[in-house]
């Protein structure tokens, strides 16, 4: 167990572009797998996400949602922003949250190579014929066995992923959320271009890191186009979900030349380096990565990672290292943590049981049913 303090950075409020966040505690993207088969968020997953909105959360950042009706889809079960039954389904969930006062965001994700349940029946494609790293999740249905090779993309697919994720903004903002997120973090698609081993591609996408960031920064761009002012993030992560261990080649030298590329997006959210943050994000220079965001982007940053450590986090923002916090088990322990930091509850530990057999809201519902949480 964890005490808190009845004082903490992070619940100052906070400005993000039009976003008024009450405090800089934010929801990070999580994915839970529990649409209906066609995609559609349910009434469960409404309640879900309001639940956060109720213990005080200033943003609130949506699992990874698929953007085509075609290579995207990362999961079974996983929402989609295709369709207008998607919209409809997904509007009930912003009114959900928006009636407790938090705004919210829609994670557009693209999975890639590294796609394990893919309803709409298509075979997996990337930048080039490389196979991942790494075994399938059980918890989010994979069957534990190695990724095949996808299909090497061709102009003619970066344009259709490209449009993709431009309808898939426009369909968020018809559903009422108050901003998007690109995913170019964590081994999914567009991850897989910046990723040296993963792209060995000879074109404008391959090669050095400006060419590797050109897709995640074409897709930016054609959604700025498309809405404007709308609030657009961008999500990045050294790390991946099937490779903890792979960082920039060129280190600090890559990442100026990554985040200068996003200059156009509202924030930029760096996932996870570990638990000890202000350790793993650490650069030969001494500074973090989300540091050197800042600095060269000129954006708000959101960092991630062990956040429920509260005096890590108060460190995080007073040292300048990020402007808001985005916590994934830490939320799923406490979805009122802001609360519980306000009065100086203790915070609950987080029981990796909760996502067994699969990370999902019901099995989720029979842990807590179980332990009394």
């Amino acid at each position: 167990m964890i005490t808190t303090e009845l004082a903490h950075p992070a619940l100052e409020p906070f400005g993000l572009d039009t976003l008024k966040l009450r405090n800089r505690f934010a929801v990070a993207p999580m994915t839970r797998v529990s649409a209906t088969p066609d995609g559609t968020p349910t009434e469960q997953m409404a309640a879900y996400y309001r639940e956060y909105a109720l213990g005080g959360f200033g943003l609130i950042i949506t699992e990874g949602i698929y953007p085509d009706a075609a290579h995207s889809q990362g999961y079974f079960n996983q929402p989609g922003l295709v369709t207008e039954q998607h919209v409809v389904g997904w509007r009930a969930v912003v009114d959900a949250v928006h009636a407790a006062g938090t705004p919210i965001v829609a994670q557009l994700m693209h999975a890639g190579a590294i796609s394990q349940g893919n309803a709409h029946g298509f075979a997996t494609i990337g930048p080039s014929a490389v196979a991942p790293r790494g075994q399938m999740m059980v918890d989010y249905g994979g069957v534990g066995g190695a990724w095949n090779a996808p299909r090497e993309m061709t102009a003619h697919d970066i344009d259709d992923v490209v449009a993709g994720f431009v309808a898939a903004a426009e369909n968020a903002r018809a559903a009422g959320f108050d901003g998007v997120e690109i995913h170019g973090a964590n081994g999914y698609l567009l991850d897989q271009f910046l990723t040296d081993y993963t792209n060995q591609r000879t074109d404008e996408y391959g090669g050095p890191v400006r060419n590797r960031i050109r897709l995640t920064a074409r897709v930016l761009r054609a959604i700025r186009d498309a809405l404007g002012d709308f609030p657009i993030g961008v999500r990045l992560s050294q790390t991946k979900v099937n490779d903890f261990t792979y960082r920039w080649p060129e280190g600090e030298a890559d990442a100026r030349t990554i985040f200068a590329a996003l200059t156009e997006a509202t924030y930029l959210h760096i996932a996870s380096e570990g638990r000890d943050f202000l350790e793993t994000a650490k650069l030969p220079s001494g500074t973090t990565v989300t540091q050197l965001a800042r600095e060269v982007s000129g954006r708000p940053v959101i960092a991630n990672g062990g956040m429920h450590n509260l005096p890590q986090a108060a460190d995080v923002l007073t040292g300048g290292h990020a402007d808001i916090l985005s916590l994934g088990t830490g939320a799923l322990a406490n979805p009122d943590l802001p609360r519980r930091v306000e009065t100086g509850v203790e915070l609950s530990s987080f029981d990796h049981e909760m996502l067994h057999p699969m990370a999902t809201l019901d099995c989720a519902a029979a842990w807590r049913e179980r332990t009394g949480e």
